[in-house]
């Protein structure tokens, strides 16, 4: 073509036309094999090209992709929501399914502010969230994101829902350390509450581990325990934003059981469909469905392809794909060899500076100074580079900020669950040579 159409990432780049994938591996037009490091976006944790997913595809489309829901439900929809109703941590929930994790938090944060409205509380809608998070690029899930850089050009247009500190031992905020620091990060949550009134506040909404905003970031232990007892003292809503995290990813189906708590609402998305369609879901418990059943009896959200039976039967193909292949157990087994790996990598560079994560999300925050914990200037585009160089070395990673301040540098490592301890030593070797081409151009840059 003379010309391009398509709107792309970055406008001025040219990039290699991908023709199929097989297993953690990609393939470009041009004959190029990429290892999947990062699941594209930490979506794709079945892997590429598995076959039971493709027949329950055509076996839907066979019989119905698309009804509206205003109109019509399907067998494919219900048998999903009660599938994940039956996984979810704790008590049974109600499912509203949209296409993306942005709709998904999206429509959390409306359900918990018609909640309030339901039970004469009008009052009751604002939303806090972290400081370091990220939430989603539409308006409202943008408003409820930390992620200084993606917010910077919107941020007129925005709310200022992120105050709460972030848990990131790495850089305490507060300038301590666990556990004798009586976890603040927590408390900070109660302070937030105190300061702005808990009659104006819906809900509270965070990614049981950072992703995109810090790159793996995990809380401390008793974490989420201390913040759904403040948000139950103080009648706050707690919003798991399970996008990132959901689906086994992190070794639990659900990453927040690492802490045993059980959310009021339950954002899905990635994992659920593993990339094989847009699908993602909101659950919400029957708690805070009770109101609105009594009340007006409609949430008021919607979207054309909400619960088509297409993306219903795909996502009930997953979830039964891990089930059978017991990839829950798979991402605690194969996500501690490739920590261990990872761990023994950071001890030959001196631009890393943590190694973090949980099962098979994992991450890897670049520093310009182990001892001070200095971030690289934000110029250097150090991330961005690092992306580049892994690239040309046939590995796909994935980006992420870092700091206090959300400029920093990481990068996350989340490979597709079916990933063989071999193709894991080949992870390895690439992110070395990545690693090691990496500190020496930044050594030769003064």
């Amino acid at each position: 073509m003379d010309r391009e159409y398509l709107i792309k990432p970055m406008l001025d780049r040219k990039y290699s036309a991908i023709q199929y994938g097989r297993g953690v591996y990609l393939y470009d037009a041009a004959g190029n094999k990429y290892l999947d490091g990062c699941s594209g976006a930490v979506t794709a944790s079945l892997g590429h090209g598995v076959q039971e997913i493709g027949e329950a595809m055509a076996e839907q489309a066979q019989k119905v992709s698309f009804v509206y829901r205003s109109q019509f439900t399907s067998e494919p929809a219900e048998r999903l929501a009660q599938a994940l109703s039956e996984l979810a941590p704790g008590g049974e929930y109600w499912s509203f399914f949209v296409s993306s994790g942005s709709e998904a938090t999206e429509t959390a944060m409306k359900i918990a502010i018609q909640h309030w409205q339901e039970k004469g509380r009008p009052n009751k809608y604002k939303i806090l969230s972290r400081q370091m998070s990220y939430h989603g690029i539409t308006l409202g899930a943008l408003s409820m994101s930390g992620h200084v850089l993606r917010r910077k050009r919107f941020t007129p247009l925005l709310e200022d829902f992120p105050v709460v500190a972030a848990p990131y031992c790495y850089r305490c905020p507060f300038q301590q350390t666990y556990p004798s620091c009586g976890i603040k990060c927590a408390s900070d949550l109660e302070v937030a509450i105190r300061r702005i009134g808990a009659d104006q506040i819906a809900a509270f909404i965070a990614e049981p581990i950072v992703g995109a905003a810090g790159g793996a970031v995990v809380p401390p232990p008793r974490y989420y325990n201390e913040i759904k007892a403040i948000c139950d003292r103080y009648e706050v809503l707690f919003i798991a934003d399970e996008v990132m995290t959901g689906i086994a990813r992190t070794g639990k189906m659900f990453c927040i059981e690492h802490w045993g708590v059980e959310p009021d609402l339950i954002a899905l998305g990635k994992g659920m469909s593993a990339g094989y369609t847009p699908m993602a879901a909101t659950l919400v418990s029957d708690r805070v469905m009770a109101p609105i059943v009594a009340g007006s009896k409609s949430i008021m959200a919607g979207h054309t392809y909400s619960a088509n039976p297409q993306s219903a039967a795909i996502s009930l193909a997953v979830l039964q794909y891990i089930d059978k292949h017991k990839l829950v157990n798979a991402a605690v087994n194969k996500g501690r060899y490739l920590r261990d790996k990872l761990d023994r990598i950071a001890q030959k560079f001196t631009i890393i500076g943590d190694v973090r994560g949980s099962g098979m999300l994992l991450g890897l925050e670049l520093i310009a100074d182990q001892a001070t914990k200095a971030s690289f200037a934000v110029e250097r585009q150090v991330t961005s580079r690092m992306i580049e160089l892994a690239f040309r070395n046939g590995l796909l990673i994935y980006p992420a900020g870092g700091g206090l301040d959300g400029t920093g540098d990481a990068i996350i490592i989340a490979p597709p669950l079916v990933i063989t301890k071999e193709e894991i030593d080949e992870l390895a070797e690439k992110m070395e040579q990545t690693l090691f081409e990496m500190q020496e151009e930044l050594r030769a840059v003064v």
